[in-house]
C-alpha cells in the first residue's frame, strides 16, 4: 500500500521563504528552539501534515485540537514543529515529503535545528553551535558567521534526513547543532541555536524568556523526551558518537 502523506495548507504559503525545521531529536533542541521563535515572532499556523505514519493523536491548545506536526509562518519565514515523537518507521517518508513540499514553495534555505550529544554536557556552561551545509557555498557562509563546521562524523535521525533529501532535491540546506544532553530536554542548548539562527537570518529574537523558563520547559517536555528517546534508539542515534572510517 502506498504511503499517504498530505500537507494541508490553511493559508496562502509565500514562495521563497526561509524554512526552519524543529523536529524532536537529541535534547529536544530543535523543537524547543523553533517553538520559541514561533512564539517570539508571533507566527501563525499556515499548514499541517496529515499521515497514517504519524501517531493517531491530536494536540490540545486552549481546548482546541491541532495536528501534532504543524507549519507556522509569515511572509519571510516558515517553521515546522512536531509536538510528538515521529516514529522511526515513518521518519523517512515524513521528512522526504516535508523537503519536497519546501522545494515546491521555492524555499531559499532549509535550516534544520537540533542537538549534538556530548558526554560532558553538564560541564559546559555555554553550549557551542556547529554547522553542516549541503554545498561549499553554504559551508563558506557558515564560516563567515563564525560557526564551526562539523568536518567528520555521523548524523542520525530527522536532521540527517533533512540534509540528505535537501541534497537529493537541490534545496539549499544547513543544520545548526548545539552541544546538548542526549536524553534530557536542553533549553540552554536551544537558546544557543536561536542566537545563531538570528545571526544568519537577521531576525530579532530575545532568548531571556527561554532561559528563565528553563526548568518549566524541562518539566513539560519530559514525556515527549521519553517517547523521542525510544524512537532515537530504533534509529541507532548513539552512532553519532562513532568516528567514520573513510580517510
Amino acid at each position: 500500500m502506498a504511503e499517504i502523506i498530505r500537507i494541508i495548507e490553511k493559508k496562502p504559503i509565500p514562495f521563497g521563504s526561509l524554512m526552519l525545521n524543529g523536529l524532536p531529536d537529541v535534547g529536544l533542541v530543535g523543537l524547543i528552539a523553533t517553538s520559541h521563535i514561533i512564539g517570539e515572532l508571533d507566527l501563525n499556523e499556515v499548514a499541517y501534515m496529515d499521515s497514517d505514519l504519524l501517531p493517531p493523536i491530536v494536540v490540545l491548545h486552549e481546548g482546541l485540537p491541532h495536528a501534532p506536526l504543524r507549519i507556522f509562518g509569515d511572509s519571510n519565514m516558515l517553521a515546522t514543529i512536531s509536538e510528538t515523537a515521529i516514529p522511526a518507521t515513518g521518519i523517512y517518508a515524513v521528512v522526504r515529503h516535508l523537503v519536497k513540499w519546501g522545494k515546491e514553495k521555492n524555499v531559499k534555505l532549509m535550516i534544520s535545528v537540533g542537538g549534538l550529544p556530548v558526554p560532558n554536557r553538564q560541564d559546559i556552561a555555554e553550549p557551542k553551535v556547529y554547522g553542516v551545509g549541503t554545498t561549499p557555498e553554504l559551508i563558506k557562509m557558515l564560516k563567515e558567521k563564525e560557526i564551526e563546521i562539523v568536518k567528520e562524523g555521523f548524523m542520525v535521525g530527522p536532521q540527517a534526513l533533512i540534509l540528505r533529501y535537501c541534497m537529493e532535491q537541490g534545496v539549499p540546506g544547513i543544520a545548526l547543532l548545539a552541544q546538548s544532553f542526549f536524553n534530557y530536554p536542553d533549553p540552554e542548548a536551544a537558546a544557543a541555536v536561536v542566537k545563531e539562527i538570528a545571526k544568519i537570518t537577521g531576525i530579532q529574537v530575545d532568548v531571556s524568556k527561554l532561559l528563565e523558563k528553563g526548568e518549566e520547559i524541562r518539566l513539560k517536555a519530559r514525556d515527549i523526551m521519553k517517547r523521542t528517546q525510544m524512537e532515537m534508539a530504533k534509529m541507532r542515534k548513539t552512532q553519532e558518537y562513532d568516528l567514520p572510517l573513510y580517510v
